[in-house]
């Protein structure tokens, strides 16, 4: 029974092999709005599973943990569409929960991590609905230069993006400051160069598609951009998710 109730969190919490049904949901849930749900629902129900399973974890889970995190970390290098990056992140990021403890991240319970992992990721997801509905599809290289055509688009994206992959201040970088700090050295040095690849691959995202010369006579490109009050809801969520930050931090600070 408790080996079942393990099986079936590494469903919402993902491992390999199991993360394929979350990968497989999310591409299937064209709509945003059910992306963006997702995305905050997801790892709450394996966390839930997790508080009803008995006994210990068994042993093999922490390193298989760390692997799908590096796997899906590297993949995202290789990931050219919005969506399927923003999944291979949000399977990175929540393999890790697997690592805390019972009693949550430096005095915070996990709950409260996994959602400040997933609010810049489902913020990502209603994004990249809006520039699929200006586009038709979000791909890194097909339209570069959105910051010169979209620039409150633009910023709000780059910002996101960053909160995504633990800037400091964000949710997801006491999350990964509290498992570094309570790891053992061999697991440290595997969550930096796991955090190292998601920086390296939300650098090629903003660069293949916001950096660079947008040419003004292009029809792609005469889209509106973000209204002012849409992008002062997104500022306001990104200053939340930063003051959220600051309570995760717990016994760190």
């Amino acid at each position: 029974m408790a080996m079942a109730t393990y099986l079936l969190a590494a469903v919402f919490l993902p491992l390999f092999p199991f993360s394929a049904v979350f990968n497989a949901l999310f591409a299937g849930a064209q709509h945003s709005l059910l992306r963006f749900g997702l995305l905050l629902a997801w790892p709450q129900i394996g966390l839930a599973l997790l508080q009803t399973a008995p006994g210990p974890r068994p042993d093999w889970l922490p390193p298989l943990a760390l692997a799908t995190a590096a796997l899906y970390a590297f993949r995202g290098l290789a990931a050219r569409e919005l969506g399927q990056w923003t999944a291979y992140l949000a399977t990175s990021l929540w393999a890790l929960l697997w690592l805390a403890g019972p009693g949550g991240l430096a005095g915070v319970a996990t709950q409260w991590h996994a959602l400040g992992m997933s609010g810049p990721l489902a913020l990502l997801a209603l994004l990249g609905g809006g520039l699929e509905r200006r586009f038709g599809g979000v791909y890194t290289g097909l339209y570069i230069g959105l910051g010169q055509s979209l620039p409150r688009l633009s910023g709000v994206f780059v910002t996101t993006a960053m909160a995504s992959v633990a800037l400091p201040l964000f949710p997801a970088f006491f999350t990964m400051l509290a498992l570094l700090m309570t790891g053992a050295p061999a697991v440290s040095l595997a969550l930096l160069a796991t955090w190292l690849l998601w920086s390296w691959a939300s650098a090629r995202l903003v660069q293949g598609l916001v950096v660079g010369s947008a040419d003004p006579d292009a029809a792609a490109y005469r889209v509106s951009d973000l209204s002012s009050l849409t992008a002062w809801a997104y500022a306001a969520a990104l200053i939340a998710l930063t003051v959220g930050g600051v309570f995760l931090s717990g016994d760190l600070l």
